[in-house]
């Protein structure tokens, strides 16, 4: 980022972080919520520096910005309330940690993200198959395709996987 960029952000923020703030705070009815947010938005501006035909158009902009980053956080509270509800059901004597927990709650997101990469049938594919441990004739015959098609859908399933890993474990570089 230049100087100039980095100008042009500082007024970009001084001029529309209220605003912003607001508009997220009663979108997400969540002061705190609405401030982190509002950070990453700003954050994703300075990551991706735009040129701007006046207030309308950055005000559209970081609207847009914050419209995605709302439905992240929501699906991200979604998840986040399955775990804990199934959690719930385990015995005290089963509970993990509250290390493990956050730990298999960032796992859940970094799979939830891998899956939304993914076309809806190749992600539908893997879950039929991981999770509830269909057979390939049986997820052939819900998705309306050829076994070959499933096993194509999760091989190219398994290879995000492995990318995945692989981010996680440090060794690619984006």
């Amino acid at each position: 980022m230049t100087v100039a960029d980095s100008s042009q952000a500082h007024t970009l923020y001084a001029t529309h972080h209220r605003w912003l703030y607001e508009l997220l705070r009663r979108r997400l009815s969540n002061a705190f919520d609405a401030a982190d947010l509002a950070h990453d938005t700003f954050l994703r501006v300075l990551k991706r520096p735009q040129a701007f035909n006046g207030e309308v158009h950055e005000r559209s902009y970081l609207a847009t910005i914050a419209r995605g980053l709302c439905i992240d956080h929501w699906r991200r509270r979604q998840l986040e309330q399955a775990w804990l509800q199934a959690l719930g059901l385990q015995p005290p004597a089963l509970q993990p940690s509250p290390e493990q927990r956050a730990i298999i709650v960032e796992t859940l997101h970094e799979v939830d993200a891998m899956l939304q990469r993914l076309p809806q049938r190749v992600s539908d594919a893997f879950v039929l198959a991981q999770l509830h441990g269909m057979p390939y004739r049986d997820i052939a015959s819900t998705l309306g395709v050829s076994e070959r098609m499933v096993k194509k859908y999760l091989a190219q399933a398994l290879m995000h996987c492995a990318i995945l890993e692989a981010e996680l474990d440090g060794l690619l570089i984006e």
